[in-house]
């Protein structure tokens, strides 16, 4: 079988698994999110944490329990990193830096993952599992929270309640993310993934040199890695590495494991608002983006773009031989669309046209399907402004899902808008303008130049993959890329939460002949131009001085 015909069969069955998966799991992620009864564990849970499940939250209870968590989220994580040398199946290793160490804590808390050093000769089994691992499952559990909330404030009619973030956040991990990791990791360990506490093995080579093969429990936390869409590798090339992705049969289920909530979640979207053709005409935008961005990055790769790979015949510098091109391509559209930031390729290897396609991809505002909750609230959030244009057009005052929009709710759609915009550039311009930046770069001129734009709107947009060339392990980059990552989280859920309150303190208003309908294809039409215009005017000029230049050179 050909290269091109092996591509299209991953592609199509990648997209039978989602179909076959779409309508059963959102259905019943919309069935874990409306109940009020609670199973014996969750019980036990709200006890021994002093939570009332029945209680309800507004607006500022839910974004204040969501803050306090993650803030002692990242200090018990920072500490488990700093003090592994004092854990049991540390492997001998040192605690980590205190500005890496904070860098991690804040990228692992928030869903991004981002990583600047090497998992399997920095960190020993319990920082990973106890440390890491734990915060891949509460990170993917708060993502879909707040979108759960958000959609509670579209249908509440004035009660102000959001639900609950503290039952929102047990009932995701215990009914939703835990059963799905362990089905996930039995496959993989089936597939050819390690999982032990093996020592670290020396072998001799065939040239004669020697190598450290170490072992580690990376079944169970590759299968939340990309069911969470958290991205960070057990080793560091990634799922590159054939302890994490041995073969073409886990790579397509990888793949399958980071689409599968993003893309799920619009059903439970329709299921929840009692239109399921909201969730569908969602999920058709998000589908558009996703597949415009593999085309076109699948044919610069396939097609050898660029000075590089035409020069060598082929683009395969940074990519796997077992993989291949299109798989590769595959994996870098989808991980960059769903904030997961794990790779089987290396992105600062793609051709000009390929990696700022993935960069984009991810300057959407990873909406495309998006992270494990932020795809929805995202979208959800540019739906509003797309209606919001629309009423401004025809000179109505803007609906949308039965509550009007007024000037409390744009301010926050405004804020939100622009909230990650600013720490991309801001970041990305104060690196440039430091003396000591060029010599982290691997690369002069404009590819260098992507690599620091890459790397701050990896960080403010929570997805963790990076143009690898760049060194990062300065205290100036563990910092500021950690405070990009942090408030690139933070802002845009509080302002998600506000928008969600400010909708349920508002009433329902009924259909009229003037309302603008939100399912057909003319709407879907809106929301994909609003969204491309809205990128295009923000990081254009950023994108000419980077990939664009690269291309054209």
């Amino acid at each position: 079988m050909g290269d091109t015909a092996a591509g299209l069969l991953t592609i199509l069955a990648l997209l039978l698994l989602l179909a076959l998966a779409y309508v059963p799991l959102g259905d019943y992620m919309a069935s874990v999110l409306t109940p009020t009864r609670h199973n014996r564990a969750e019980r036990l849970t709200y006890r021994l944490i002093g939570v009332n499940p029945d209680g309800q939250q507004n607006a500022r209870s839910y974004i204040l329990a969501l803050l306090a968590f993650s803030v002692v989220s990242i200090v018990v994580l920072f500490a488990i990193l700093v003090g592994q040398a004092a854990l049991p199946f540390s492997r001998g290793l040192p605690g980590m830096p205190w500005s890496m160490a904070l860098n991690t804590a804040i990228s692992f808390v928030t869903n991004t993952n981002w990583q600047s050093y090497s998992g399997e000769s920095t960190l020993g089994y319990t920082a990973q599992m106890a440390g890491l691992a734990v915060q891949n499952f509460t990170s993917a559990a708060v993502g879909i929270a707040v979108a759960a909330a958000l959609i509670r404030g579209f249908l509440a009619k004035r009660t102000g309640e959001l639900g609950n973030f503290w039952v929102d956040l047990t009932r995701i991990t215990f009914r939703i993310l835990l059963p799905l990791s362990v089905v996930a990791a039995v496959i993989l360990l089936a597939g050819g993934v390690i999982q032990n506490f093996a020592p670290d093995h020396t072998f001799t080579t065939i040239a004669g040199g020697s190598q450290t093969l170490p072992g580690g429990p990376v079944a169970s936390q590759e299968a939340i890695k990309e069911l969470g869409t958290n991205g960070g590798g057990f080793f560091n090339a990634n799922s590159a590495h054939p302890f994490e992705n041995p073969n073409p049969v886990t790579t397509l289920l990888e793949i399958f494991l980071l689409m599968l909530i993003p893309v799920s979640l619009t059903r439970t979207l329709g299921t929840m608002l009692g239109n399921r053709r909201q969730g569908s005409a969602v999920l058709a935008a998000m589908a558009v983006l996703w597949g415009v961005a593999l085309t076109v990055t699948t044919w610069a790769e396939v097609g050898g773009h660029g000075q590089s790979a035409q020069a060598a015949g082929a683009a395969m510098e940074g990519k796997e031989t077992s993989i291949g091109i299109w798989a590769s391509t595959l994996f870098a559209v989808s991980t960059t669309g769903t904030s997961t930031g794990a790779i089987n390729a290396q992105h600062d290897s793609l051709t000009p046209a390929g990696g700022g396609t993935v960069l984009v991809h991810m300057l959407l505002g990873e909406i495309s399907p998006g992270g494990t909750g932020s795809g929805i609230y995202g979208i959800l959030v540019v739906a509003v402004l797309a209606t919001f244009v629309a009423g401004l057009m025809v000179g109505r005052t803007p609906e949308i899902l039965g509550k009007k929009i007024g000037a409390r709710e744009m301010t926050f759609v405004a804020l939100y808008v622009l909230a990650t915009p600013a720490l991309v550039l801001l970041g990305t311009g104060v690196a440039m303008a430091l003396s000591s930046t060029p010599d982290a770069m691997n690369n002069s001129g404009a590819h260098g130049f992507s690599e620091v734009f890459y790397a701050y709107a990896s960080a403010a947009n929570n997805n963790g993959s990076a143009f690898a060339g760049i060194t990062v392990t300065s205290t100036f980059f563990q910092l500021t890329l950690g405070a990009a990552i942090l408030f690139g989280r933070l802002l845009p859920i509080v302002l998600v939460l506000g928008l969600a309150g400010s909708l349920a303190r508002s009433g329902q208003v009924p259909v009229t002949s003037g309302t603008l309908p939100t399912t057909t294809p003319l709407f879907v039409t809106l929301l994909v131009g609003v969204i491309l215009l809205v990128t295009g005017l923000t990081f254009f000029p950023g994108l000419a001085l980077g990939p664009i230049a690269e291309a054209l050179s």
